[in-house]
């Protein structure tokens, strides 16, 4: 949103910019005209011919300056017409973004509702359990009334949201804090519950049975009652609800109807204006262009248009916000469904956790504040990702901490009030801890009011932030830079504050280090005095709290036996209701598992619904709304598990009860198997669904009720959001007034609360006296002090916990000023290394001085010289180290600009990007036309590649084509038709709330979209950006170079002057030197503790004019931001400044009379305690005279430094006006560039986008000619391919005889093959019949095809037309670009101009550079006070030694006066003891007065009346006391008087003589007063003493007195000592409350200027804004109109052109229908074809089938050619013949060898052997063997093999394929070879699919054993061994042989072995 909104501004900008350089041309065509004026006017001639030239030149030149003057007019208007889109995009932004907030609203408030009921019920159940825990502690007793007053406090009504016309963004926010407060409360009742159960379970023990059966009857009847009252309570609701249903369908249709009805009435108007506009248009561009007179006419000609296109423009600008609302309400109609159903879910839940609070009393509460806390940070998510405001949410964020840490501390007032009651007494008894705990009260107090200022301060200011935030969306969206710069102001401001903040706890943090240097001693002395005045205020008081803490002790006990029991009943009833709950759970799984059964056997079961009548109700009820359910169950399985987390709490507290839960557990799953195995049959488990039913029921309606009520909420707020629509800015106003007011209510309701619950404290306090009233009994003094020890320890811990929570925020304000630190940590070093270096030359500047008057007669005009160089030398070195500091600071300056400037083009970037947006969404129009001509494009392939798919396109193209680009409110009208429908079909509409959910996501893909081509864009700019940076960087870096030479320069030189000038001195004058050194040794070491002071105030100093350093930048920024504002904000942080400086000096005032005001207190002490004693310390009171002196110092030096800071703050002052006025110029001008150089880039792109896509479309066309032209060739190319087929079917009768001849004589099936040749004949014949057809098909495309490339022909001259439109716009573009390229290098022009001005700005900052050297001669005065404060110190540390000796004197005195003080803590305690005694005898009269009940009630009246005398004789007593406080405060203002007087103490010894010895004789004075008032009242204690004494023999004698007086009596004393308090209590909360009040109404004040002047400046800009943007937006509809113009032609060429494009495409699907029959005939003959392919596969395989099977049988014919071989062979070679038979037969080497060897046996072993062998060899077949040449017989057997198996291993030819389609003619039988082949492979085929069926046979040798020759060959002669082998010749087994190995390989093996 913020980028779009930048985008806008930046678009502003761009046209400010282009108008800007516009009249930089003008100017420079006018600068020519002047010169060439002046040049003819020197060149004169008298000739008429030569004057007839001139003038002609003239006319030349004026209509030059017409013609430029004219198209800057056609420039302006563009511009007016681009402002006006933007102008209406950004209302379009603007109304979504408010119905967004909007809603947001009305959820949060919908949740505050909620969140209240909880309240209340939860509040309702705290006072019953409450009430009956009391009831069962006291039978009768009185019940608490705090716990009724409860309820009052949620009961305000807040739903303020919708009462005026808007609601506005504070909204949000409160109701986030109400929110947060809500849950607070639920979370402390939860605790509050806890903790009663704790209670009640420690005291279950102890109780009796007695009062467990009366609290267990209460109980029972609590939840009867909350039966009883939901019962009614869901009655009512469900009648509410079917009212509500009906009023919300009667609104919708009425709506609907409305919406339908306007959408038309607008679409009308629309149309009339767009016809005005154009009209107007045309007649505005018409303009004249003859004469510079004419020009005039043509101005008032375009003003009037103006005015009327201004009129025509305001009244689209109406029917646009209508129509946008109406869309925005359809869009607010399907996100209140939305939430409409997340509400009935959150109101479901909400019925369940109802119904298990009537079971689990207290579990409920800890699961419903899980299942709030999930929702509020779901809620909180969802504002963090739509509010992309990170800022406003970190301080949202820390203001709710704030108001949780506020509320849970007001929560726990009413339980913790008894505990802060105990705590004050252990503080009152201990003599130390007693000040610090009236500090800490006054601190809490303090921060409880401050806590309550900032919510007031956090809620002000982001209600304010958020007002403005809402009138700048409304008013003035299209300027984004208007809004950067109120959130640059706001971070600023904050920034400022925190630095302030940071400043001020730096400048606290040094004050305090220093004054607790100073009061160490001090406040060890204060201790004492502080002792004695509390002691004597708290004595009264101790004796009452000390009983009433040990009765409510008692109470308390006796609460928590009661409680203990009743959490131990709670505890019981919770694992019951634990049980329950998992029933529950399972019986739900259950429920899910049945309804879908019993959806699928709905219609078998119709039978059982009698039976089972309440199931199939539930089931039908619940198929609407089962994605619902099982959302509600996830819910509740959560619940649930929350409440087993609870539970396992409680069994950890209960050890001994968690083996009979899993006891439980475990029979309730084995009862829950068997429930779930017995369902249907149980009659209890009905009775469970049909109260499931009605609960459900019940949800159903409440969900209903809340849908219809959130409905009419929402009626009213889109009406109040339609009225709201028209307001002008007036009306913003006042809705901000009353915003405001609304805000302050709402914070007077939040203080009426809180004195609500200050109420309700007290009443909880009176409750508790009542009760303390009825019991009595006291126990030791020693219980009470531990007990006071652990609550002082408790105390200590939440004291920690808070400490720790504000630790937590400093540590985040830390954090930001880390970096403030490190810059200041840096200016400190800087500040050290310069005060070392003046104290060098100060001292340098002394010996000089020394040496000067050592020898002044030596040479004097040689001391001269030297002192005039040391001078030059010292004021060099000043100058160097001022022009050191002042480039830091001018570096400083420089980054901080360069910053500045990164961020402006970071905003020119975001800007640049959000107007490449808006201009992308203006060209979507143009891109939906082109996107229709592509589509067609995609078309015309898709038809000629998928000829089926022809009408369907054609049909969607016709739709495509007749939606028109003008129809695009006509999609969204259908859409919101169609969702009105569904509206009324169906009552949830959820059919049109998935559609809505789809368009949703359809827009976050397109928003995704744009946001990549943004990121993109924003990369370009980058680039441009970063070279004007770096432009600026390296101008920046020359000048920081020519600064460090000038600073060489300097120091080189004077440095070399300066070494040479030491080095004669230290020659002429180093006997001197040392005895300097020696003096100077001794100085240093007298100045190291004032170079410490000087160095911390130095420090302040420099961490000051860093403060000023920076907001002096920031002044300048704000400057640049606003030109009127700036100048008062900089104002108001100066007087921020001086009043914080205001605040310091009178926080020093006021430090200054605490330490008068110390002094004196010790002064009187020490005298009156001196005259006791006899002794006066001097030593002390020198001391404490030193201190004073030292803050004197302090004091003054803080003085100086406030006047200096002043003259700088002034100095700044002036500064910061003349560099705001410069940096306004220069941001001016950069920004104007800017601006114009992206308005060209952006033109650019935009010419290069529409060459880019002419380019296309010229190619698109290009390819479609192509593709018509493939078209054709591929219907030729098929037309081809059909006779190609035609031809082959003759030659494949040929080649299917002889193959059925050959399977015929090699598997001995004959006749199976010529059954299926005659089939395939017939076939063929078929075939030839579709032949014939397909060619009259053919002729037919063939026709067609003429047809589609004539209409093709006619499309190409279109095309060639579209061309030529083309080509004229691209000369017309080229045009532009020339302009643009001019533009462009006037634009470099300024460029110069402005480094030019930048070297100007250098020159100012060498200006300011001068003007800093003032603050240099701030320092120099520092310096010299410093002298002036070291010789002061001298004459001080020779004071000082006087007073230390005189206050070693006071130290003794100070001893003394110890002892007294001890004397009176022995007194106090003494007096302790007695108020102790007259309370128990007070008792024990009030005793004696019960039992004895008649009496004489005349006496009673006089005990009455002595009560009352001794009452105000107690009233007196204060008033004593309240006078000695009068009188030390008159001793603080005399002390006041001396400090004055002091003063005067360092310019003469003599006034502090008298001075000490008039304070001495006052002190006396004092002091016999003070000791007068003490004797005093110790006579009145004596007096009242006997008094009592008096009382007690008249109580005795008077103890026939009634009861009743004497208990009222009683009373009337405790009431009159209570009142005491709380007035007392009440005055400090008063003056707290003005404080804060004053502080508040400062603020306010302060924050109304800031607004007012804000908003003055928004008016007037947003006047200015709106005129510019007006004129633009007209000029744009005008030139949008005439591109829809030409669109349209464009639109309508196309549709005529694709309408015989369609005829011809009709044509050609004829064509295309008759192709795929034939395509289908064709197919099913190849299917045929494959049929019989199958069956001849299948044949083939029974074949091997039949030959795998004989080849296991032994060949008796091989066997014998072998046998006989051997005996062929050679003698030498037989064992080569036997091994390899052997491994043949699969005989083992070593048995060959051992047959080898054994030559005894011979031939008749080898036989045996043989057989042997062959028997046990595999019946695996071998290969059989064939000679394929004439062998030589007589080679050798093996030699025979290896050739043999050489043969075989060659490759045979691949099997043919049988497809028809394949066939080819076959040539000649040739010889037996070729005719073998086939069959060969053949089998060989079959050989394969064999072996790869049996896993036994070699992969590698198996395929060679269906290569037998079955028919003889014509050679007869050969070897033996290779003669043809019969059909029953046995075969052997091959060898095993890896498919891997080669041939040869294998052989190698078989001859090796």
């Amino acid at each position: 949103m913020a980028s779009w909104l930048g985008g806008l501004g930046s678009g502003l900008g761009q046209s400010l910019g282009q108008v800007g350089g516009s009249l930089s041309s003008l100017t420079g065509h006018i600068s020519n005209f002047t010169k060439d004026i002046l040049m003819e006017g020197a060149e004169e001639v008298g000739d008429a011919a030569t004057e007839l030239h001139v003038s002609n030149y003239r006319l030349r030149e004026t209509e030059s300056i017409n013609a430029a003057l004219k198209l800057e007019n056609e420039r302006l208007k563009k511009l007016c017409s681009d402002l006006e889109e933007k102008h209406e995009a950004a209302e379009l932004q603007i109304k979504q973004l408010s119905i967004e907030y909007r809603n947001q609203l009305q959820q949060k408030e919908v949740e505050i509702s909620h969140l209240k009921a909880r309240q209340n019920a939860l509040q309702e159940q705290l006072q019953k359990v409450q009430k009956a825990a009391q009831s069962a502690q006291l039978g009768a007793g009185v019940l608490p009334p705090a716990t009724t007053s409860a309820s009052y406090v949620p009961a305000v009504k807040h739903s303020l949201g919708f009462e005026g016309d808007v609601v506005d963004f504070g909204d949000v926010i409160w109701s986030q804090q109400e929110i947060n407060r809500l849950s607070n409360e639920v979370s402390r009742l939860e605790s509050e519950v806890d903790h009663w159960k704790q209670i009640a379970l420690s005291s279950k023990v102890q109780g009796t049975n007695d009062a467990e059966q009366s609290e267990i009857c209460k109980l029972q009847n609590v939840v009867k009652e909350l039966k009883r009252n939901l019962s009614r309570e869901i009655d009512e609701h469900q009648h509410e609800l079917a009212v509500l249903q009906d009023a919300h369908r009667q609104k919708l249709v009425e709506i609907s109807r409305r919406h339908r009805e306007e959408l038309s009435e607008y679409e009308d108007r629309i149309e009339e204006l767009e016809n005005q506009l154009h009209q107007g248009g045309v007649n505005a561009d018409a303009m004249s262009d003859s004469k510079i007179t004419e020009q005039k006419k043509i101005a008032q000609s375009l003003e009037g248009g103006k005015v009327e296109e201004l009129h025509v423009v305001k009244d689209l600008e109406d029917e646009i916000r209508k129509l946008n609302l109406k869309l925005s309400s359809a869009k607010e109609e399907n996100e209140i469904l939305l939430k409409e159903q997340e509400l009935a879910k959150v109101e479901k839940i909400q019925v369940t956790q109802e119904y298990e609070k009537l079971k689990s009393d207290f579990s409920v509460l800890q699961s419903s504040v899980a299942e709030q806390d999930a929702l509020l940070k779901e809620k909180e998510k969802n504002l963090q990702s739509k509010t992309s405001l990170p800022e406003d949410v970190v301080r949202l964020q820390q203001a709710l901490l704030e108001a949780e840490n506020e509320i849970a501390r007001l929560s726990s007032l009413n339980q913790g009030r008894l505990e802060k009651e105990l705590t004050s007494a252990p503080h009152k008894n201990e003599n130390i801890l007693s000040a610090s705990t009236e500090d800490q009260n006054s601190e809490l107090s303090q921060l409880r009011h401050d806590l309550e200022r900032k919510e007031h301060e956090l809620n002000e200011s982001i209600a304010e932030r958020e007002t403005l935030i809402g009138e700048l969306e409304e008013l003035d969206k299209q300027n984004q830079e208007a809004t950067q710069h109120m959130i640059t102001l706001k971070e600023q401001l904050s920034k400022q504050h925190t630095e302030t903040d940071g400043i001020i706890k730096q400048l606290k943090f040094d004050i305090d280090f220093e004054r607790k240097k100073v009061s160490a001693l001090e406040i060890e002395k204060m201790e004492a005095i502080k002792e004695l005045d509390s002691q004597k205020e708290k004595l009264s008081q101790c004796s009452y709290a000390l009983n009433d803490l040990h009765i409510s002790k008692q109470q308390l006990q006796e609460n928590i036996k009661d409680i203990q029991e009743q959490l131990r009943k709670a505890q019981d009833c919770n694992l019951h209701h634990k049980k329950e709950i998992r029933e529950l759970q399972q019986r739900l799984k259950e429920k899910e598992e049945e309804l879908s059964l019993s959806l699928s056997k709905l219609t078998e079961k119709s039978n059982q619904e009698s039976k089972y009548s309440c199931q199939d109700l539930i089931l039908e009820e619940r198929e609407v709304e089962i994605a619902k359910l099982q959302n509600d169950i996830s819910q509740n399985k959560q619940l649930n598990e929350d409440l087993e987390k609870s539970l396992s709490d409680l069994r950890t507290e209960n050890g001994k009860l968690i083996a009979a839960i899993e006891e439980l557990k475990q029979e309730l799953s084995e009862v829950v198997s068997e429930k779930n195995k017995v369902y249907f049959e149980k009659d209890t488990v009905v009775e469970a669904l049909k109260m499931e039913k009605r609960q459900l029921q019940s949800e159903l309606n409440q969900t209903e009720k809340r849908l219809l009520e959130q409905a009419h909420k929402y009626e009213q707020s889109i009406e109040e959001l339609s009225n709201a629509r028209n307001m002008d800015t007036t009306a913003l106003q006042l809705e901000h007034e009353r915003l405001v007011k609304l805000n302050q209510e709402k914070d007077f309701k939040i203080a009426e609360l809180k004195r609500s619950v200050e109420q309700m404290e007290i009443d909880h306090q009176e409750t508790k006296e009542m009760l303390t009233t009825s019991l009595g009994g006291q126990k030791q003094l020693t219980e009470l002090i531990k007990e006071k020890e652990v609550f002082i320890e408790k105390f200590k811990n939440q004291a920690l916990q808070v400490k720790q929570e504000l630790e937590q925020h400093k540590k985040v304000s830390k954090k930001q000023d880390v970096l403030k630190q490190n810059l200041e940590e840096k200016d400190r070093s800087l500040a050290v290394m310069k005060e070392e270096n003046n104290h060098l030359k100060e001292e340098i500047e002394r010996l000089k001085d020394q040496q000067s008057r050592s020898t002044p007669v030596v040479e004097p005009k040689t001391l001269d010289i030297i002192i005039e160089l040391e001078s030059e030398v010292t004021q060099l070195k000043v100058i160097k180290n001022n022009l050191e500091e002042e480039i830091e600071v001018l570096r400083k300056t420089i980054e901080d600009q360069n910053q500045t400037t990164v961020q402006l083009q970071q905003s020119l970037q975001e800007q640049r990007k959000e107007i490449d947006e808006s201009k992308f969404q203006c060209e979507q129009m143009n891109v939906t036309h082109e996107r229709l001509s592509l589509e067609k494009d995609e078309e015309i392939k898709k038809l000629q590649k998928t000829i089926e798919q022809i009408k369907t396109q054609l049909h969607k193209e016709r739709q495509i084509i007749q939606t028109d680009s003008s129809d695009l409110f006509e999609e969204t009208k259908v859409q919101s038709l169609n969702g009105e429908n569904g509206n009324e079909k169906h009552d949830l509409s959820k059919a049109e709330i998935k559609r809505l959910v789809k368009g949703i996501k359809e827009r976050e893909m397109e928003i995704k979209l744009l946001n990549e081509k943004n990121v993109s864009l924003s990369q370009q700019i980058d680039q441009l950006s970063k070279d004007e940076v770096g432009k600026l960087t390296q101008i920046i870096q020359e000048k920081d170079l020519e600064i460090q030479a000038l600073n060489a320069r300097i120091s080189s030189a004077s440095y070399r002057q300066d070494v040479l000038c030491l080095q004669q001195q230290l020659q002429a004058y180093a006997i001197e030197r040392e005895q300097v050194l020696a003096v100077l040794s001794e100085k240093t070491r007298e100045n190291s503790q004032l170079k410490t002071e000087y160095r911390n105030i130095m420090d302040m100093v420099a961490a000051k004019e860093a403060a000023l350093v920076r907001l002096q930048e920031e002044n300048q920024k704000l400057s640049n931001r606003s030109e009127n504002s700036s100048q008062d904000m900089s104002r108001e942080t100066i007087q921020n400044l001086s009043r914080i400086i205001r605040e310091k000096d009178i926080e020093i005032d006021a430090l200054s009379q605490k330490c008068q005001t110390l002094l004196t207190v010790l002064q009187t002490s020490s005298t009156g305690t001196g005259n006791g004693s006899g002794g006066v310390n001097s030593n002390q009171f020198e001391e404490l005279l030193q201190e004073r002196d030292k803050l004197k110092q302090q004091v003054k030096k803080m003085e100086e430094w406030k006047q200096q800071v002043i003259t700088t703050v002034q100095n700044m002052q002036h500064e910061s006006a003349h560099l705001q006025e410069e940096l306004q110029k220069l941001q001016a001008q950069i920004s104007v560039e800017s601006d114009s150089n992206s308005k060209l880039q952006v033109d650019y792109n935009g010419l290069i986008q529409s060459y880019e896509q002419n380019e296309k479309k010229l190619r698109s066309f290009s390819q479609e000619l192509a593709q018509v032209q493939h078209s054709i060739g591929q219907l030729h190319n098929t037309k081809d391919l059909l006779l190609s087929k035609l031809d082959l079917v003759t030659p494949s009768l040929a080649m299917t005889s002889p193959v059925s001849q050959l399977s015929g004589v090699q598997y001995g099936a004959p006749e199976v093959l010529s059954d299926e040749s005659k089939i395939l004949q017939k076939e063929l014949e078929q075939l030839k019949k579709k032949l014939q057809e397909s060619d009259s098909t053919i002729r037919t495309l063939q026709e067609n095809n003429q047809r589609l490339s004539d209409s093709v022909a006619t499309a190409s001259e279109i095309e060639r037309r579209n061309q030529e439109g083309t080509e004229s716009e691209l000369r017309q573009i080229r045009e532009k670009h020339d302009i643009l390229q001019k533009l462009l290098r006037e634009k470099d022009i300024l460029i110069k101009s402005k480094s030019d001005q930048l070297l100007s700005v250098s020159e100012n900052l060498s200006n300011k550079e001068n003007e800093n050297e003032v603050l240099k001669q701030a320092v120099t005065n520092l310096k010299e006070r410093n002298l002036i404060l070291e010789m002061d110190i001298r004459k001080l540390k020779e004071e000082n030694e006087n007073i230390v000796a005189r206050c070693r004197e006071k130290e003794t005195e100070f001893r003394a006066l110890q002892e007294t003080n001890m004397q009176f803590s022995m007194m106090l305690k003494e007096k302790e003891f007695e108020s102790h005694s007259m309370k128990e005898k007070a008792l024990a009269f009030e005793k004696l007065l019960k039992e004895k009940e008649q009496g004489k009630t005349g006496e009673l009246n006089q005990l009455l009346n002595e009560v009352r005398s001794m009452q105000e004789k107690a009233v007196t007593f204060q008033q004593e006391r309240d006078q000695v406080m009068v009188a030390l405060k008159q001793k603080q203002m005399e002390s006041s008087a001396l400090q004055s007087e002091i003063q005067h103490l360092r310019e003469k010894e003599q006034r502090l003589n008298q001075e000490l010895e008039r304070l001495r004789n006052h002190l006396l004075e004092m002091e016999d007063s003070y000791t007068r008032e003490a004797l005093a009242a110790e006579d009145r204690e004596v007096k009242l003493r006997k008094k009592v004494v008096l009382l007690e023999e008249k109580l005795v004698s008077s103890s026939t007195a009634v009861e009743n007086a004497s208990h009222q009596a009683s009373l009337q004393v405790e009431s009159l000592q209570e009142q005491l308090n709380l007035v007392s209590k009440q005055r400090d909360e008063t003056v707290l409350q003005l404080t804060i009040s004053q502080d508040q109404v400062k603020q306010y004040a302060l924050s109304l200027a800031n607004l007012q002047m804000v908003l003055e400046q928004f008016q007037q800009e947003e006047k200015a804004i709106y005129s510019a943007e007006l004129e633009k937006h007209q000029k744009q509809a005008t030139e949008w109109r005439k591109k829809a113009e030409t669109l349209e032609e464009k639109v309508a060429s196309l549709q005529n052109s694709l309408e015989d494009a369609n005829a011809a495409l009709d044509a050609a699907s004829r064509l295309t229908e008759q192709l795929d029959i034939k395509e289908e005939q064709i197919e099913e003959l190849k299917r045929e074809g494959e049929i019989k392919k199958e069956m001849l596969e299948d044949v083939q395989n029974k074949l091997m089938n039949l030959m795998n099977s004989t080849e296991g049988k032994v060949d008796k014919l091989l066997m014998r050619n072998l046998f006989v071989g051997h005996f062929h062979t050679p003698k030498n070679k037989r064992s080569e013949v036997l091994r390899l038979m052997g491994s043949i037969l699969g005989i083992k080497k070593e048995e060959l060898d051992q047959l080898l060897s054994e030559d005894q046996r011979g031939v008749t072993r080898w036989v045996t052997g043989w057989l042997g062998g062959g028997a046990g060899s595999k019946s695996v077949p071998n290969t059989p063997l064939r000679p394929t040449h004439q062998n030589i017989f007589n080679s050798s057997f093996s030699e025979l093999f290896v050739k043999f198996l050489e043969t075989e291993s060659r490759p045979s030819l691949p099997p043919p394929k049988l497809s028809v389609h394949d066939m080819t003619p076959l040539g000649a039988a040739g010889t037996g070879k070729t005719s073998n082949t086939p069959s060969n492979s053949q089998l060989q085929d079959s050989a394969v699919l064999g072996t790869s069926r049996r896993p036994d046979t070699n992969p590698f040798l198996a395929p060679r054993s269906a290569a037998v020759p079955l028919i003889t060959p014509a050679s007869s002669s050969g070897h033996l061994l290779m003669k043809p082998i019969s059909d029953a010749l046995p075969t052997f087994t091959p060898l095993p042989v890896s498919p891997d190995a080669s041939a040869g390989a294998v052989l190698k093996d078989l001859l090796k072995q």
